[in-house]
């Protein structure tokens, strides 16, 4: 089982990289690998998608390095492949981006990154530090998840999802933020997994064994 950690600029991976490896030990689930290269893409299982920074920087940088982002909508849409995307990772399902300029996504998951706007003037943007999740519906990488669990968030920007039906979880911040988003082989969570301590290990290797 190859689970590929894709690697675009796009942030540090070390953190990242070290939570799917202790996971993948822990239930004998196979090798992280990271990489840029389409061809490892293609032959990898299931894919992660992580992005820190500006949503029309980091689908820029994506589809910079040749073939790899084509590589990722073949290994999912055709193949079925199941994919997780972080933080912009996550954001870069939906159809459009509204950070700074108008940003297509890959359009998995009907829906627009808006600006966070807390309905407390009070409420800092970004939305950085723990939050906790309410979960909206059941899913196989929220075995072992509940309400109340904590998670860890940097970030301004937020998906606004068209179908209800495909938000697993969200926050409250000054409003409600949408945490997990999901559809046949395809998760993101706009929180740090990697980062999030127990909650996030259990969806990692949730993630792991998923069978879509």
């Amino acid at each position: 089982m190859l689970t590929a950690l894709i690697d675009y600029d796009s942030g540090n991976l070390h953190s990242a990289q070290k939570a799917f490896e202790r996971m993948a030990r822990e239930i004998g689930h196979g090798t992280i690998v990271v990489t840029s290269e389409p061809d490892v893409v293609a032959r990898a299982d299931r894919i992660v998608l992580p992005g820190d920074g500006a949503f029309p920087a980091c689908r820029e940088a994506l589809f910079a390095y040749e073939g790899l982002g084509e590589a990722i909508v073949e290994a999912v849409e055709d193949k079925g492949r199941p994919f997780l995307g972080i933080c912009v990772g996550m954001q870069m399902l939906a159809t459009v981006g509204h950070e700074y300029r108008e940003t297509p996504g890959f359009g998995w998951i009907g829906g627009e990154i808006c600006r966070i706007e807390p309905t407390d003037p009070s409420m800092k943007v970004p939305h950085m530090g723990w939050n906790d999740l309410v979960i909206d519906r059941p899913h196989p990488v929220l075995d072992g998840l509940k309400t109340g669990d904590h998670a860890y968030f940097v970030h301004s920007y937020h998906m606004v999802v068209r179908d209800p039906a495909e938000r697993l979880a969200h926050v409250d911040y000054g409003g409600d933020i949408t945490a997990i988003v999901g559809r046949d082989n395809i998760v993101g969570t706009q929180f740090h997994p990697e980062k999030s301590q127990a909650t996030g290990l259990r969806l990692i290797a949730n993630f792991l064994n998923w069978k879509p």
